[in-house]
């Protein structure tokens, strides 16, 4: 008897994660593609991809084929998935690989079919489909199969996915899209508001890293910006502070705290004592954005803790779900 390899895959808006028994994450790439505009061919993914972007001559154009979470350009995902699934299978494996997808919890089944259809199209033997709070949960080791409940809130690049989850699956989840897309957004547009500066996504996405904060930060550290004046379309740079960053990202954070308190309100209420015990567990990307546990524990009332590795939690949660595919079938999808 064969057996197929088994690979998790975390298809996230912002960075595509892929695990594989036995060796762990072994791809950790941007969800972005390069293709010609000549004949649809693709010219590089991934890292490669990302590094052309804003860089291109008119003849290849950089996409980013999920959007929010889901599916926005089937046919370029599917050459995405095939490049990731060829890079984790091996070039001489047997059989396709049996692959472990996260969705969001939020998707329709509409949604959930183009994952799945994209996966198999792109060589994988089986797919199953697995909702982004579970496999959060499982990554952070959370005893998912206890009757005890326990809160995850994951920002990832496109969706924040809030769930209370116990025996295995989901009691209570909210699904909004914002994630750390739209507060590089956010940072972008007040450039371009306040200064009449144009930044580019990275430039949007550098600021946050450096100097961003969900509250405001004592000591307000400031960095130099460069980017494109609206006005005369020449080069030219500002200096940009913590406040104004804190300031300019506050709507998308307001819509992330309010996601919270929406499971919050409609946990059960045994669920609900447990959750005041044991606090709430953040995991994603977005969850490194400064002071952001604190934001949420101020809205909230309830502690927050951010998980040792918030940006591999998801991947890893997906790899051991196949793992316990007995257990948890009831909580994936293959339809």
């Amino acid at each position: 008897m064969i057996f197929s390899k088994r690979i998790g895959i975390d298809l996230g808006t912002a960075n595509v994660l892929v695990f594989v028994k036995g060796k762990g994450i072994i791809a950790n790439e941007p969800s972005v593609v390069a293709v010609s505009t000549r004949d649809g061919s693709v010219k590089a993914v991934g890292a490669e991809a990302r590094d052309m972007l804003g860089r291109t001559p008119e003849t290849i154009e950089v996409v980013r084929p999920m959007k929010d979470g889901v599916i926005a350009d089937y046919v370029i995902t599917e050459q995405m998935l095939r490049y990731f699934i060829g890079k984790a299978a091996g070039r001489f494996s047997l059989g396709g690989p049996e692959v472990m997808i996260c969705i969001p919890a939020g998707v329709t089944t509409v949604e959930m079919r183009a994952v799945r259809d994209a996966a198999l199209n792109a060589g994988a033997r089986h797919a199953w489909l697995i909702r982004e709070p579970l496999a959060a949960a499982l990554g952070a080791d959370i005893p998912v199969a206890s009757p005890s409940g326990n809160l995850v809130v994951d920002i990832g690049g496109g969706t924040t996915e809030v769930a209370v989850i116990a025996l295995n699956g989901i009691v209570v989840g909210n699904s909004v899209r914002v994630g750390g897309n739209r507060i590089d957004d956010e940072i972008a547009n007040y450039m371009k508001r306040k200064y009449s500066l144009v930044v580019g996504d990275r430039t949007a996405e550098e600021i946050k890293i450096a100097i961003g904060s969900a509250i405001p930060l004592e000591d307000n550290p400031s960095m130099q910006v460069k980017g494109r004046d609206q006005v005369s379309g020449l080069p030219r740079t500002v200096m940009i502070t913590s406040h104004e960053v804190t300031q300019a990202i506050r709507e998308p954070l307001q819509s992330i705290v309010g996601a919270v308190k929406v499971v919050l309100e409609e946990t059960p209420p045994e669920l609900a004592s447990d959750i005041i015990d044991k606090g709430m567990v953040m995991t994603g990307g977005g969850s490194l954005l400064r002071n952001i546990d604190y934001l949420l524990s101020k809205a909230t009332g309830v502690q927050c803790y951010i998980v040792e590795n918030p940006l591999n939690c998801v991947a890893l949660g997906t790899g051991l779900a196949l793992e316990h595919l007995d257990i948890l079938r009831d909580s994936l999808s293959d339809e």
